[in-house]
């Protein structure tokens, strides 16, 4: 498959076979891509942050770690990786979250508005969207206090991640919504699937 543009602020959502590699990039470099997964053979099963932090021991994910599903059901494999960092403590940006943080009135429906509705037409209903893994999304976490800061994404024009599917997975990823995600300019994401 050739490279696919994600045009900014917006979501898609495609099938990865197991055995299949996806490749994230960014090509203007500080933009976030919110992933999801579901398990193609029954879509209640789902990425899990939870699941993942809890069996790594460890809040930071790149070359050689595991994501892992509800049911704790190895999903991804994390691959090459050009940048290191990325979050998987925060949810998806919503209309909501624009509402209450940054007080607007009339709020972009965000990346969980786009993977709701790129999910859609696979059967996958809002409510069976999971907190995302973050690609290159940048959210120290103060060991002493525990509070986070959002800060813009260390990637570089170019730089990518590489995810490789354990399983049958439907895939929802976007060009995150979230001006504080990146460094307040909105950019493309870009993705591969590699056999």
């Amino acid at each position: 498959m050739s490279l696919e543009t994600i045009p900014p602020r917006s979501g898609t959502a495609f099938r990865l076979r197991a055995g299949q590699r996806l490749k994230v990039v960014d090509p203007e470099g500080e933009q976030v891509a919110d992933l999801a997964a579901f398990a193609a053979s029954d879509t209640r099963e789902v990425l899990s942050n939870g699941r993942t932090i809890d069996y790594a021991s460890k809040l930071y994910f790149s070359t050689g770690d595991l994501l892992y599903s509800n049911r704790s059901n190895v999903m991804l494999e994390i691959g090459e990786d050009r940048v290191g960092t990325h979050d998987f403590l925060l949810t998806p940006c919503s209309a909501e979250m624009f509402r209450k943080l940054y007080g607007e009135d009339d709020p972009h429906r965000g990346c969980f508005g786009n993977l709701a509705a790129a999910l859609a037409p696979h059967g996958i209903g809002a409510d069976q969207v999971p907190v995302a893994f973050n690609v290159f999304m940048n959210v120290p976490v103060d060991g002493a206090t525990g509070r986070i800061s959002v800060e813009p994404p260390l990637s570089k024009p170019g730089d990518f991640t590489v995810f490789e599917a354990k399983m049958d997975l439907i895939v929802g990823l976007t060009a995150c919504s979230a001006g504080q995600s990146n460094n307040f300019r909105y950019k493309p994401i870009q993705y591969e699937i590699l056999d």
